[in-house]
């Protein structure tokens, strides 16, 4: 049997934040069930991140991996005319539009050079407690693993696989799905800015990627008529023509989708209980945003660096420390909803439609 001090399964940004804090003073290994880390929506990261990855040293890397420059947000948003918000004042300079595959894998290949190990593909198949520690068998391809642990961090997204095995429940606060497709983006006029369009049945998000690349979102709700239309590449892009603005940008940088796109939740949730008896949530397994937010990506880069630091002093004896980390997450968690309710209510110009009337009931209570 292996043993371990840390045992993490999910190998996203936030699992890997946790590893790459952990690995220099315990025994940590990562688990992760995909080797190729496929390509996804969710690529800005805010203004913020600097200073976390300045703290841990990782700036400098991070820069030097190219991703692209976000200097601001030009938004129709609750009246006809577009207007512009930009991160010039922002003490933490401007954000970025990331690679996501090669930012996961960045941070992958940090956590694996700071002492990590990492199982891939690998997967959860038993799970029990002893008093003391956590027993794990995992599937490793056609082969099982055991593995001893003093403490379990899931970092498994929204599945939340360790924290649903241990009867956890994630509370929906809405039904929010995006609808989304990459493509060639030949222009430079409007690179370093996000689009945002809010429409009858929910909003568009367009983004330049790195490389000459821009991604094409629409989100909505997945029971409204509006979700099943868009939720093949044809009726996406078919109801993109039929938004004025929108469309006029897309031709203004001569955007030419490929086949890249998909369909995923976006909804807003919280788990019941984001830390137990020797274990943690961290990232979307704990709380997930509306990515109107912008806010997905800085959440698991922090609470991956929470829960290390937690899980570090509860190794040591902290008794506080596990307890404590549920109240980080509920401030982040409160503080999200205040920015969320106030952003949704300031469109009003369907007050009626069904996207919006939840949005503004939300936001009143």
């Amino acid at each position: 049997m292996r043993k371990t001090d840390v045992l993490i399964v999910g190998a996203g940004p936030a699992g890997t934040m946790a590893a790459i804090n952990l690995a220099p003073l315990r025994r940590v290994t990562l688990v992760e069930r995909r080797v190729e880390i496929t390509p996804r929506i969710g690529e800005s990261l805010v203004p913020a991140a600097r200073r976390l990855l300045a703290d841990m040293e990782l700036l400098e890397s991070f820069l030097t991996e190219g991703h692209e420059p976000w200097y601001g947000k030009r938004a129709v948003w609750g009246g006809p005319d577009p207007q512009e918000i930009d991160f010039l004042r922002d003490p933490d300079g401007h954000g970025w539009h990331l690679d996501r595959a090669r930012f996961e894998q960045w941070l992958r290949n940090t956590a694996k050079a700071r002492g990590a190990d990492l199982l891939c593909p690998a997967t959860v198949d038993k799970l029990e407690h002893d008093g003391q520690r956590w027993q794990v068998l995992l599937k490793t391809g056609g082969d099982s693993l055991a593995i001893a642990a003093d403490l379990l961090i899931d970092a498994g997204g929204r599945a939340a696989p360790i924290a649903r095995r241990l009867g956890m429940r994630a509370e929906a606060r809405d039904r929010l799905v995006c609808a989304w497709v990459c493509g060639r983006d030949e222009c430079d006029r409007s690179r370093g800015l996000t689009y945002v369009e809010a429409v009858e049945e929910g909003w568009w998000y367009t983004a330049p990627l790195p490389r000459q690349q821009r991604v094409l979102s629409f989100h909505t709700d997945g029971d409204l008529p509006s979700a099943r239309i868009v939720r093949e590449r044809g009726g996406l892009l078919s109801r993109a023509r039929g938004v004025t603005n929108l469309l006029a940008l897309l031709a203004d940088v001569a955007f030419l989708p490929n086949s890249g796109g998909g369909t995923t939740r976006a909804n807003s949730a919280m788990l019941e209980s984001v830390a137990g008896e020797n274990w943690l949530a961290v990232g979307d397994a704990a709380i997930s945003f509306d990515p109107i937010s912008s806010q997905g990506l800085l959440n698991a880069l922090f609470t991956g660096l929470a829960a290390a630091e937690a899980a570090n002093r509860h190794l040591n004896g902290d008794t506080r420390s596990l307890p404590g980390y549920p109240r980080i997450v509920r401030d982040i968690q409160d503080a999200y909803q205040r920015h969320l309710a106030l952003y949704y209510a300031a469109e009003t110009r369907w007050s009626e439609a069904p996207f919006w009337q939840r949005r503004h009931m939300l936001a009143k209570r």
